[in-house]
């Protein structure tokens, strides 16, 4: 199938067209999960995959999986994508360009009038931000497991809306059995970088090779409201003990070295102060915090010394610190055989590869738990995702297209 008529230009072209779902002024999008957009977004994709004869069905997670059959309709399918929601002031390729890419496969199989002998599956993955409901990655968590039907169903947003209702009031929860998904041959994901590594070197792809592992954790620190006019002698002022903390976070990181000389990263990204009055002290801050590191141990650590840190602070400033685990995701590598041959369809396509480790969550990390699989990169300029500015080139979108498509075919092809 090294004819198959697959377009670059209509690949950037869906891109822009569905950008225009949830659109911002920036040039960005908007259109978190089990929105009005969403659906308008799904009800897009669906209506372009019917008309390449896909098939669709709808899980009770919402998770869409497009359907071309195979030539031997009794194999395991291969499936591949990604996910169409997004940051409230996220971008245009971030997870999208994996979904429409594997669009533009089976557009092009279709036009073509070929047939792989595996069916082929394209799957839309519900709520993969986590910006609106937490924590992310529910669709794909959900079905390989990691999250029970129930509890995702009945997780709620800062509003208090119930994931379950939300999905059926913009009309996509399915009834089909979410864990059907983990029933797959093989399971490969196109991604923006989503950081600057294969700009910086002139890269066209990347081949992932495995995800960082991760911890997150949630701080409450506790002491007393206070006149801001009081003299500051034994106060309990839980922002000024909460802002020591929070500062140790970048160093914690930074000194958690592995002996490849890899540091951890570390990210506080939420803060919620109570009162919230000028001139009250404090009584009560909120914050979240993110760490990862490509060495579980050296991620432990870092754990370790957030801990020792919040016990140090809250004992000289009279405070009461309590750290909770919130999530934890596995160092995860990818499948070796997948890795050789997305290495070996950017080759022959001459694209300048390199293998990379991906220090962010995406679908393809929990399906790996379940499923062989494996991700490629696309760079992005700067680095930068999650955020409107968000941008990548034709070229390297098609580059990533053709590499996706050569190995998802090559896989589905394959003598069993």
């Amino acid at each position: 199938m090294n004819n198959l008529p697959l377009s670059g230009a209509r690949l950037w072209n869906s891109l822009m067209d569905m950008a225009r779902i949830g659109g911002t002024a920036k040039g960005g999008c908007n259109r978190q999960t089990l929105t009005a957009l969403d659906g308008e977004g799904r009800h897009l994709l669906a209506r372009w995959a019917a008309e390449a004869g896909c098939t669709l069905t709808v899980d009770r997670l919402g998770n869409m999986a497009l359907r071309r059959e195979g030539s031997e309709p009794a194999r395991r399918p291969v499936a591949f994508g990604s996910h169409l929601d997004t940051q409230p002031t996220g971008g245009k390729f971030d997870g999208v360009l994996g979904v429409l890419a594997g669009l533009e496969i089976m557009r092009a199989l279709h036009e073509a009038g070929a047939t792989t002998r595996a069916p082929l599956l394209l799957i839309n993955w519900t709520n993969e931000e986590g910006a609106r409901f937490s924590p992310p990655m529910m669709g794909s968590g959900g079905a390989m497991g990691m999250f029970s039907e129930a509890e995702v169903l009945a997780k709620t947003d800062p509003e208090g809306a119930v994931f379950g209702e939300a999905l059926a009031a913009i009309g996509w929860a399915g009834t089909a059995d979410p864990a059907a998904l983990a029933d797959c041959a093989a399971y490969l994901e196109l991604h923006i970088e989503q950081g600057r590594l294969l700009e910086d070197g002139g890269h066209d792809i990347g081949v992932v090779t495995h995800a960082l592992a991760q911890r997150w954790y949630e701080v409450t620190v506790t002491g007393e409201e206070a006149h801001g006019g009081s003299p500051m002698a034994h106060r309990r002022d839980a922002l000024m003990g909460a802002s020591w903390l929070i500062s140790s976070v970048e160093e914690i990181a930074l000194a958690a070295i592995s002996p490849s000389g890899e540091p951890g990263r570390g990210t506080v990204g939420q803060v919620t102060v109570y009162p919230s009055s000028r001139n009250i002290t404090p009584s009560r801050v909120w914050f979240s915090v993110d760490t990862r590191h490509g060495d579980p141990s050296q991620l432990d650590a870092m754990g370790a010394a957030l801990r020792a840190r919040a016990a140090t602070i809250a004992e000289a400033r009279h405070l009461t610190i309590e750290v909770r685990d919130f999530w934890h995701s596995p160092l995860t590598p990818f499948d070796s055989r997948l890795i050789q041959r997305a290495r070996d369809a950017a080759t022959a396509r001459g694209l300048n590869w390199r293998d990379i480790p991906t220090g962010i969550g995406h679908d393809a990390v929990y399906v790996a738990r379940r499923v062989p699989t494996v991700m490629l990169f696309t760079p992005c300029h700067d680095g930068l995702s999650h955020h409107e500015a968000e941008s990548i080139t034709p070229e390297w979108a098609e580059a990533g297209l053709r590499v996706l498509a050569d190995a998802v075919i090559a896989t589905a092809n394959e003598d069993l």
